[in-house]
């Protein structure tokens, strides 16, 4: 008997605009020791069913049947479910820093948990903690129970839950974006620790995530959802490498993966609001096959003979249905010989505490010696583990840190002992996309006067001439200019990124550094941006240092690519090159930590220090 069986289940949330329909008609079963998968857009349901199976969606009208371990979860109190969850029922969730507390030890976290639903002693709790983290792999653990939350790197976060997760040895562990903000080495590791934990423990995993590439390495069956509907379900296999749904089909497109070096082929369009009743197929709208009865009636549920099931009017798989998209092979941009290079950085170091009211201390040196040039009009990529020194390296050329030694040197000018009127001219010149485009942006202020605001630093524009530069930009990047007045949290993920590079665009800068601006978005929005960021940089000549953890995006907007690993450049090669013919042994491990095939044969090893 499966250890979970979500039948029927349809969730409608109140809010102050009308019910949102978070799931309709959902159902799906998880066996013991299996990796469920659950995969889709934001806003697609997927955390608001483990919510639901959860028990933390108070107030919401929830029908249909979750049975765990034989017991309708819906019918049972809230004391029932407090007693349940932790003990039977564990949840990862995306952001661990958010999830513990930072006034208190792990080891102090982890016993609460434990004395929680156990009548024992607080240093047989301590204890049990001691031992859990070592099996996790954060070593020593005698000496690390005792330690703070802000002193672990974020794959040890990440560890620090799962071993809260699984102490109490669950028969559930639900499993909500663990590994979306990961380096690919943790990444691979923290897979490896979680299937290790289910061969050991017999746990059920149920994974929540937008990453498609991953599931399809890991997963025993997989769940595709779209604006709250089960849109396919299957294998993992037969659903991620021969989809019968043209959503699960664009998905898999939209992903850089793909090694083509022409525009994504994302999925036009947005998601339906949840707030509307649907007629017909959710996806009708934004659907490359879709015919009339698609838009007049729900769709059957179709049944092919590899089990996969897929809720559409297509009779065959999409994936045969479905006519090739074109690829549009794209040169990358070629550096031309003779022209000198945007940006010179010549043996950048910086460290930190060699200077202090008492004298000079040896210090920690976090970049030991940065050497590179960037060729006008180019992409150079900079890939490394968390800590490696990329985002510190973008700062100093951003002019945000002094270096303690070498020089950076743009468009022939030296950046270093710049006096403030000169800085004010090179910040036109040299602008930054964060990766988080919402704490970027200030959410009491309206679009049009952040994407404005360079030009009234700058002096540049006033009053209208400025509105209607600000329109433009925004017409530039995909954005609606009517929408000029609008605040921050109006727009989607992948709408406030387009933000962000309308207020970097407004000076007409030389030089973009992007800083992982592609991390936390959904593939399909992701290609959109991708395909956005290409286009800018051939239709006005932008160059571009692009620092991401994740190896498909980079190779896909690269020309060249940079690879750190603790403040040194380890490896610096052409993109297909590098990719190709890896020279050093860093390298060839983060390639084959990315690689779902190397992950499922053979996976990483845990490392203590990861």
């Amino acid at each position: 008997m499966p250890i979970l069986t979500v039948r029927n289940l349809s969730i409608d949330i109140p809010t102050g605009d009308g019910n949102v329909h978070a799931a309709r008609d959902v159902s799906f079963s998880v066996e013991a020791e299996e990796l469920f998968g659950i995969a889709g857009e934001s806003g697609s349901g997927k955390s608001v069913l483990s919510q639901a199976i959860m028990g933390l969606l108070p107030g919401a009208d929830i029908r249909g049947e979750i049975l765990f371990e034989g017991r309708n979860l819906l019918d049972l109190s809230a004391r029932q479910m407090q007693h349940l969850r932790g003990d039977r029922i564990a949840m990862i969730s995306q952001d661990p820093l958010s999830s513990l507390h930072p006034y208190y030890t792990i080891g102090h976290q982890i016993s609460e948990a434990i004395r929680a639903h156990r009548k024992v002693s607080k240093r047989a709790a301590l204890d049990e903690a001691i031992e859990i983290l070592g099996r996790v792999g954060i070593h020593p653990p005698e000496q690390r129970v005792h330690d703070y939350p802000h002193q672990f790197s974020g794959g040890m976060r990440q560890r620090v839950m799962i071993a809260m997760a699984i102490v109490l040895r669950p028969a559930l562990l639900i499993a909500d974006e663990p590994t979306t903000a990961l380096d690919v080495t943790v990444q691979a590791q923290i897979l490896a620790l979680l299937n290790q934990m289910r061969r050991e423990l017999g746990t059920a995993i149920v994974m929540v995530t937008h990453d498609l590439e991953l599931l399809s390495s890991i997963a025993d069956h997989a769940m595709v959802m779209y604006a709250g509907n089960r849109m396919e379900l299957g294998t993992g296999e037969a659903v991620l490498k021969a989809p019968a749904h043209p959503y699960t089909l664009g998905l898999l497109r939209s992903s850089p993966s793909n090694e083509t070096r022409g525009p994504l082929p994302s999925i036009p369009g947005q998601p339906p609001s949840l707030l509307n009743d649907q007629v017909g197929c959710a996806f009708a709208a934004r659907c490359p096959s879709v015919m009339d009865i698609c838009k007049q009636k729900r769709p059957p549920l179709r049944q092919f003979d590899d089990g996969t099931q897929s809720l559409c009017w297509l009779e065959t798989k999409a994936v045969s249905a479905a006519p090739a998209v074109p690829v549009q092979p794209v040169e990358a941009a070629r550096p031309d010989p003779a022209a000198a290079p945007i940006v010179s950085v010549r043996d950048v170091r910086l460290s930190y505490g060699s200077r202090t009211l008492f004298g000079s201390a040896p210090g920690v040196e976090v970049l030991k010696g940065i050497s590179f040039d960037l060729p006008r009009g180019t992409t150079l990529g900079i890939v490394g583990e968390s800590g490696c020194g990329k985002s510190t390296l973008a700062r100093i050329i951003a002019g945000l840190l002094p270096p303690t030694s070498g020089d950076v040197v743009i468009e022939g000018e030296s950046i270093t002992g710049l006096d403030r009127q000169h800085w004010i001219d090179m910040r036109k010149r040299v602008q930054m996309v964060f990766q988080d485009p919402f704490g970027s942006l200030n959410p009491r202020r309206r679009v049009g006067s952040i994407i404005g605001d360079p030009f009234r630093i700058q002096n540049v524009a006033s009053g209208a001439d400025r509105k209607k530069r600000v329109r433009d930009l925004m017409d530039i990047v995909g954005l609606n200019p009517e929408h000029y007045n609008r605040f921050p949290s109006e727009f989607s993920g992948g709408q406030r990124q387009r933000i962000g590079i309308a207020r970097a665009l407004a000076l007409n800068p030389s030089l973009i550094i992007f800083d992982e601006p592609v991390s936390a978005l959904d593939v399909s929005i992701q290609a959109q941006i991708l395909n956005l960021i290409s286009r800018l940089q051939g239709e006005l000549g932008l160059s571009y240092l692009f620092i991401s953890h994740d190896l498909a995006v980079v190779r896909h907007v690269s020309s060249e690519i940079v690879v750190m690993k603790s403040g040194q450049i380890v490896e610096h090669a052409d993109t297909e090159t590098l990719y190709r013919a890896p020279q050093h042994p860093y390298t060839r491990e983060l390639l084959a930590a990315a690689d779902p095939d190397f992950r499922s044969a053979k996976p990483v090893a845990l490392e203590a220090g990861a």
